[in-house]
């Protein structure tokens, strides 16, 4: 895995990981076809080694009301190196004769990690690394992916620490948060109008907003980090003002008899000089932050970067789209005000009967 990271290596610098070969270990082959001919099983084998280089509990028995182990086990001395397994013998059940273990496996030596550690209770491997210049976590975090569902087993299990583990959950958790936006703005504009048309008009500027911030980042080279996805979210309300300017006035203007298509015009005409000022504010509002330097001043970049970029697509785009949908869905539905005079309608012939 490691070495599949330095041929293709995209920007990680101080590659590291908490699995370091460096306690010498001894591996134990035992020559199946040899010991079969020989007569001497694996299990007989197992329990030599178990019993002569480690210790093995073969009993218990009870002396004055207390049980004790019987363990059996090789003399101390004997296993000081490795080729002290010559003097080890093994009985076969075939001839019953002793046979040399020598005779039957053979010595590896290997390094392993002299610890093995876990996460989340499964044993695990860290992967840490730096990030070069240019080259944003969510990058490296595919790029990872990528190398482990390619050369890995498919039992591997990923899972992330620190930075990466973060990345994550604010990545879901922003998701969650702009839809909930969207609807909490779509519901409070709907109670307003008092209709779902009318929100459903305003809202179509939303993702507009989020394009030309999306663009914004494309074309100075950002990323869609926390601090760009917060920047989104705030587009949310940016954005539907400019919608509300011009629905609010279409439906003042039916209330005063003017025709709908007349109504939608002059709507969007008389409310081009706000919505202008208003956006031209927001983006002089939002220079300082790509102005600004210092410490945190690459996060305030991508904020002001994301905020400016919106607000200009949604005043642009506004004054197009807002009045084409208006007129297309808007035609057969009527204005808050008309609930109003219904309900004094209905008094007034209450009142004379």
């Amino acid at each position: 895995m490691l070495e599949k990271i330095e041929e293709t290596n995209p920007g990680l610098i101080a590659i590291d990981y908490d699995y370091k070969e460096t306690k010498p270990q001894i591996q134990v082959v035992i020559d199946y076809d040899r010991a079969a001919s020989l007569g001497v099983t694996v299990s007989t084998i197992g329990r030599t080694l178990e019993t002569m280089l480690g210790s093995r509990r073969v009993t218990t028995f009870i002396d004055a009301g207390e049980e004790y182990d019987v363990i059996v086990e090789g003399q101390r001395d004997s296993q000081r190196t490795p080729t002290d397994i010559e003097n080890i013998y093994v009985r076969s059940d075939r001839t019953g004769r002793l046979v040399p273990l020598s005779n039957l496996v053979s010595l590896q030596e290997f390094a392993g990690s002299g610890t093995l550690n876990r996460y989340n209770r499964v044993r695990a491997i860290t992967i840490e690394a730096n990030l070069d210049d240019g080259l944003s976590l969510g990058q490296a975090l595919s790029y990872l992916e990528g190398l482990v569902r390619d050369h890995l087993p498919s039992e591997v299990i990923i899972d992330y620490k620190g930075q990466s583990r973060d990345y994550q959950s604010a990545g879901g958790g922003i998701i969650f948060i702009m839809l909930m936006g969207l609807l909490v703005v779509f519901l409070v504009l709907a109670a307003q109008f008092e209709s779902y048309i009318h929100p459903l008009v305003i809202m179509l500027t939303v993702p507009l907003a989020m394009a030309g911030g999306l663009l914004g980042l494309f074309l100075t080279g950002g990323t869609l980090n926390i601090y760009s996805q917060v920047g989104l979210v705030m587009l949310i309300g940016l954005a539907a003002k400019n919608g509300i300017l011009i629905v609010e006035f279409a439906n003042q203007l039916r209330d005063q008899g003017v025709e709908f298509f007349k109504a939608t015009i002059e709507a969007a005409a008389i409310r081009l000089r706000p919505i202008v000022m208003t956006g031209v504010t927001t983006v002089a509002g939002s220079v300082p932050l790509i102005l600004s330097s210092g410490a945190g001043a690459e996060t305030r970049v991508v904020i002001g970067t994301v905020v400016i970029c919106g607000v200009l697509a949604a005043t642009f785009f506004t004054l197009f789209v807002v009045p084409v949908a208006y007129s297309l869905l808007a035609r057969k539905t009527g204005s808050p005000g008309d609930t109003a005079r219904l309900l004094d309608a209905e008094m007034k012939a209450l009142k004379q009967r």
